[in-house]
């Protein structure tokens, strides 16, 4: 089975939403060979979904009540056939981590460009913080996807 790793800063806001949206488009597009999970480059081992990403993935059909925080480590690199993360930052230390060659920015691997390649960051914010992460991540996931199954986004 392939796997891809989600990666962001805690593993309670973006990287969890945008694991349940890859898994779930992933599976419609008929690829359950492809195992989707997450991890954060300083989460706190255990820690739930944040509040409001919890409420905002509910209201898309989304979730994540099951989810725990992982503290990114090279044995989760090492594993990941692919590595997608929100920012710049994340992807520096899964690089320093062993991933050079398999870690991207999760917006660049869909076809994004410049800013626009990274994912903000709602912790802490509203819940239209993480209503406008959903929606990014949801804009996103089709590219990721076609780039994976070899199809054209649609």
């Amino acid at each position: 089975m392939k796997r891809i790793l989600v990666v962001c800063s805690g593993n309670t806001c973006r990287s969890p939403l945008a694991a349940a949206l890859l898994t779930r488009a992933l599976q419609a597009a008929g690829r359950g060979d492809i195992a989707v999970e997450s991890a954060g480059t300083g989460a706190w081992d255990g820690a739930p979904a944040s509040e409001g990403s919890y409420l905002v993935a509910l209201e898309h059909g989304l979730d994540l009540s099951a989810h725990r925080a992982r503290m990114l480590d090279a044995a989760l690199v090492e594993s990941a056939d692919l590595i997608l993360t929100m920012g710049r930052p994340h992807l520096g230390r899964v690089r320093e981590l062993g991933g050079a060659g398999r870690a991207h920015l999760f917006g660049e691997f869909a076809g994004q460009t410049g800013y626009g390649a990274e994912v903000d960051d709602p912790y802490g914010g509203e819940l239209d913080d993480y209503r406008a992460t959903l929606r990014t991540l949801g804009g996103m996931v089709p590219g990721v996807v076609a780039r994976i199954t070899g199809a054209s986004a649609q």
